[in-house]
């Protein structure tokens, strides 16, 4: 018998590379994803009993692709598709294929896939939207929550993108070098939403892995774009987050705090990696978000201790970000710097005219809460930790306000 759990785990890494060959094989999204529905579903069914196949995305391409040629004979009446106890052993075949998957054009099938998904012919919303959906196989839900809408809009929303490219009749062939540079910003917001869908998800085991996909996708897009500063950037950014991953939950689960992390179990080996990325990328002296983003993670990482930290540096790079891409969710960010260098009441006086744009944004109410605790305005500071609560999206953020709200009782007690 084969472990569900791993199943589940080699379904969900070979979907991008397995719907990317499927739509290079038929041409047509909706197609591709069937089939490659049709072999999860056909997988579910043998691995358990047979054991799992030497390389599992070969086995799904191979599978997706006969079930869809299956359905267009039975469309013309001829040959069935062999049954499924054949369709199981594919030895000569699959290794045919897993021999040919480092091969140039199904090593760029996933980056093909992502820069069909961000064609120009779709608005930026959309963009990035299916290609969470088509790409990384992102729930609707999970999209929509990325997006701060409801489910339903944001089915709408991939379902007119699907109907664009249709109707654009979007060649799916790698774009050239024009093309591709017009679409990797893009490309590159599609991959760290992925990234921070992942990373928020803590130790969820079904969305975290997430992170390690979105790093793999900027990886693949940095050997596309070798001397391009803002992707190095990126990638150095989510390197840098993703190596206090072991810091950053205690034992049952709940937020760890970046200042009272325990640096000893921080990956220094994606620290290393993140900074020196992250010093190639500044000697383009070409700045760009992602870059900014980066060397505030980079500040934290050179940080002995939480008291080491550079906090003047943190501001004035958050405020170079506010200028370049102005965010209430940056300054929201950029208030934590002014709390920790100018007291908590220049930092909520920051922050108040950010209620009405951050409505609905957790980080937003347990901000807020936090300053007000630290000025000892309890009874607010209450008030705005029961609305954090409110909008969490995971029990993790949910726990780490209850414990301020738990505090505040004993100090009344």
């Amino acid at each position: 018998m084969t472990d569900m759990a791993w199943i589940n785990g080699a379904l969900t890494a070979a979907r991008p590379q397995a719907v990317g060959a499927l739509l290079r094989y038929f041409r047509d999204m909706d197609r591709a994803e069937e089939a490659f529905q049709d072999a999860c579903l056909r997988a579910l069914k043998s691995w358990p009993e047979k054991g799992p196949p030497r390389d599992p995305t070969a086995w799904l391409i191979l599978v997706g692709r006969n079930a869809a040629l299956d359905g267009f004979r039975k469309q013309s009446r001829t040959t069935q598709l062999p049954p499924d106890e054949e369709l199981s052993d594919l030895e000569d075949a699959e290794s045919e294929l897993a021999e040919r998957l480092d091969g140039s054009h199904y090593r760029d099938d996933v980056l093909r896939l992502l820069f069909i998904c961000c064609h120009p012919d779709l608005p930026a919303t959309q963009q990035i939207a299916l290609a969470l959906r088509i790409v990384s196989g992102l729930s609707v839900a999970q999209i929509a929550r990325a997006f701060l809408v409801s489910d339903a809009a944001m089915e709408q929303r991939i379902t007119r993108a699907k109907q664009r490219v249709a109707k654009a009749d979007v060649p799916f062939e790698t774009p050239g070098p024009a093309e591709r540079s017009e679409r990797v910003a893009a490309v590159a917001a599609m991959i760290y939403l992925l990234f921070n869908e992942g990373y928020s998800a803590g130790k969820d085991p079904e969305r975290a892995h997430l992170c390690d996909e979105a790093i793999r996708l900027a990886r693949l897009l940095l050997r596309l774009f070798q001397t391009e500063p803002e992707i190095m950037g990126l990638t150095a950014l989510m390197l840098l987050q993703q190596s206090r991953l072991a810091a950053r939950f205690d034992p049952s689960g709940d937020v760890i705090l970046l200042e009272d992390q325990d640096r000893r179990l921080w990956d220094f080996k994606l620290t290393g990696e993140g900074l020196a990325l992250m010093d190639k990328a500044m000697r383009h002296n070409r700045p760009g978000p992602y870059q900014v983003q980066a060397a505030i993670a980079a500040t934290h990482s050179r940080a002995a201790t939480a008291e080491d930290t550079d906090w003047a540096e943190i501001d004035g790079l958050y405020l170079a970000l506010e200028r370049m891409q102005p965010s209430p969710v940056i300054t929201l960010n950029r208030a934590v710097a002014v709390a920790k260098l100018h007291g908590p009441q220049a930092a909520l006086e920051m922050i108040e005219p950010l209620e009405k744009p951050l409505a609905g944004y957790f980080y937003y109410f347990g901000a807020r809460g936090a300053f007000l605790l630290q000025l000892g305005r309890t009874q607010e500071a209450r008030t705005a930790f029961d609305r954090a609560i409110s909008l969490a999206n995971t029990p993790a953020e949910a726990a780490h306000i209850r414990r301020h709200l738990d505090r505040l009782m004993q100090d009344a007690g």
